[in-house]
């Protein structure tokens, strides 16, 4: 899901700045699947989050799934950077236009200036988010593993989608950002795609046709009268345990025939697409405030943290973070800020202190309970009486549970607190962990630790729902490896019967994957 940058920024990165025009008015607008602080228009800002609720809407009534509706710390927080180059020097990267962080209760997405376009093909930037935002939704809403292609191809097909000025939805147009590369990347053929070891023995160092030729396979499966059915035969036969290949050849037949299909259906001179008018969609209710001068000021700073940092930039983002909540003592989101800066740079009790300081100006600051909980854990590794130590350090989570009963961070830590402790984790510890692995599908570190445990348990079927979709993850990545290895350890163990799995060496790290152009 495009986010190899961010493990690569934690060690890497030097500080960079993001360009606020000195003008600017920070906004925050809320709705029921996302929080979004940018400082463009108050008009334009509304508009953006109508607008996504009403993609999510419209991949609702498209697929017939219906995603949990989140805690609201477990929505998709997006920051608007700036410009292009704002957008580069955030990311580190002059080819990234956009990328996503996924995490349970803190999933970041960060896109550029935020503009208001009535119809027409949205910014590649905005391509971006909706792409990463139909690889959450499609994960929130099923747990299947689907190959790399379908992954792709789906998330192609739906980030392609328009939006009218009359409120509708265009879903299914052609993939015009994906124009070059079935112009000019290295060809893939469908049986390629049907075939990941024929990718891997084929595929070149370079840019290739793969996200394209996804794309083109999934709309022509989507909409094509004659291959109707195909695609959910496909996917039983997948269910039913047959290979990638072998379900390819069963439920498409002929492939070099589907190939040459494909090729005439991409140089027809109209496509068929979904026109989803307002009365089938919803936006729920969006509130917009602008931010105080406080939060305003330390914006920047907070996209830096939310970002990720390392202990250089830990320390650079400290030193400002100071200045501003020396000027704005009162305010609690810059408290809230502030915590965070203090707890990146190493400082708990100064964190703790920070923390302290929002919640007692503003109980409902979530951040703030949980950057206090984060430090209380790392003092609690280092001091004798463990176990005090971590009855304290998880009451800023239950605070929080009190506050978000679904936020999920609360869940992992009341587990941890255990596990930390020595030990064996009760079975309300356990079911906590594994209702938090549930709220947050999309965070593959959290699906392995819980496979982990209900491995530990016996539980082999419940563990392979958890892991098989991060194994079948199309960017690969450490986790994906780690779901890999502990699905082939249990694949002849019987169910009710725990496997000691501490033996396991750890995955060689192997690099994710980017879609060229974003992350």
């Amino acid at each position: 899901m495009m986010r190899a940058l961010f493990r690569s920024l934690l060690a890497s990165f030097g500080l960079c700045a993001v360009a606020v025009p000195a003008t600017a008015e920070w906004h925050e607008a809320s709705s029921e699947h996302f929080v979004i602080y940018a400082n463009d228009k108050p008009a334009d800002i509304r508009k953006f989050a109508e607008n996504l609720e009403r993609y999510h809407s419209a991949m609702t009534w498209v697929t017939g799934r219906q995603a949990d509706k989140p805690s609201p710390s477990n929505r998709v927080v997006i920051y608007a950077v700036g410009g292009e180059r704002a957008m580069k020097s955030l990311a580190g990267d002059r080819m990234i236009a956009g990328f996503y962080v996924p995490r349970a209760g803190g999933s970041r997405a960060f896109v550029q200036d935020i503009r208001n376009r009535q119809g027409g093909y949205p910014e590649f930037s905005t391509i971006v988010l909706l792409h990463e935002y139909a690889h959450h939704f499609l994960l929130s809403s099923s747990r299947f593993a689907k190959p790399r292609w379908l992954n792709e191809g789906a998330a192609e097909f739906y980030a392609a989608a328009t939006f009218e000025a009359d409120g509708g939805v265009w879903v299914g147009r052609p993939a015009e950002h994906r124009g070059g590369d079935l112009a000019f990347g290295d060809p893939v053929h469908v049986r390629e795609l049907l075939d990941p070891a024929l990718y891997e023995e084929k595929k070149v160092k370079g840019f290739d046709a793969f996200y394209a030729k996804s794309w083109l396979l999934y709309h022509y499966l989507f909409f094509d009268q004659t291959r109707r059915g195909q695609l959910n035969d496909y996917l039983v036969k997948l269910s039913e345990g047959m290979d990638q290949k072998a379900a390819g050849e069963a439920a498409f037949g002929d492939l070099d025939k589907l190939e040459r299909e494909l090729k005439s259906y991409v140089r027809q001179p109209r496509m068929t697409a979904i026109k989803l008018t307002p009365d089938k969609l919803s936006t729920g209710t969006i509130s917009l405030r602008p931010l105080t001068e406080g939060e305003a000021a330390m914006m920047p700073l907070q996209i830096r943290s939310q970002r990720g940092v390392d202990a250089a930039e830990a320390a650079t983002i400290l030193a400002e973070a100071r200045l501003v909540a020396a000027k704005f003592p009162e305010d609690p989101g810059v408290l809230t800020a502030l915590a965070e800066a203090e707890y990146d740079a190493g400082n708990d009790a100064e964190a703790i202190a920070a923390a302290d300081g929002a919640i007692a100006r503003d109980p409902a600051r979530a951040n703030a309970y949980v950057q206090k909980g984060y430090a209380l854990f790392r003092q609690a590794a280092e001091v004798e009486n463990r176990t005090a130590a971590y009855a304290a350090a998880v009451k800023p989570f239950v605070a929080l549970n009190k506050l978000e009963n679904d936020h999920p961070l609360p869940l992992i830590y009341f587990y941890r607190a255990q596990v930390e402790r020595g030990i064996t984790p009760s079975e309300n510890a356990r079911a906590a962990l594994e209702y938090a692995a549930t709220l947050a599908p999309f965070d593959h570190g959290l699906q392995v630790n819980a496979g982990m445990m209900l491995i530990g348990e016996g539980k082999m079927q419940i563990a392979r729902s958890f892991l098989a979709p991060v194994a079948a993850n199309p960017h690969g990545g450490w986790a994906a490896e780690r779901a890999k290895q502990l699905i082939a350890a249990i694949a002849d163990a019987p169910e009710g019967m725990p496997l000691d799995i501490s033996n396991l060496p750890e995955p060689v790290e192997v690099p994710e994957v980017s879609l060229p152009g974003s992350e």
